[in-house]
């Protein structure tokens, strides 16, 4: 069965801070969750042919950064793809540390908000990529 073209995409960070595991923490419970899909960030970094296509699906996208070096958003913007929702976790007060692992807490509050965000204002396909739209698009 084909994914829901309105079903959120979620990619995060996953390097090796407390930061990025958070990131990375908040992506996976939103695909259990059934909030959003996660994908993976680095198979569209390394151009793998099966997550481009996935990337570039016109799907909406939430992108996790755990940390201002925003890996995630620029590794998108690299393949001139722009995320619906980008969160940028030090705005929650999260901090980077190395050789540590995340706060549980924080990482329930970011979700939290996460969440709380996506059903108020759920992110949709945009218009361009709908195929009404672009058929309509073409009747002038």
């Amino acid at each position: 069965m084909p994914a829901d073209p309105n079903h959120p995409i979620v990619y995060s960070c996953s390097g090796c801070s407390s930061a990025a595991q958070l990131a990375n923490h908040v992506a996976l419970q939103l695909d259990r969750r059934g909030v959003a899909e996660m994908s993976c960030i680095a198979g569209v970094g390394g151009d793998v042919p099966h997550l481009m296509k996935t990337a570039r699906s016109g799907r909406p996208i939430i992108a996790l950064d755990g940390c201002p070096l925003v890996c995630v958003k620029s590794t998108l913007a690299r393949h001139g793809i722009a995320p619906g929702r980008h969160y940028q976790l030090q705005q929650y007060g999260v901090k980077k540390r190395t050789h540590e692992d995340f706060d549980p807490v924080q990482a329930a509050l970011v979700l939290e908000q996460v969440e709380a965000d996506q059903h108020a204002q759920p992110l949709v396909r945009p218009a361009a990529h709908q195929p009404a739209a672009a058929e309509a698009s073409h009747h002038g």
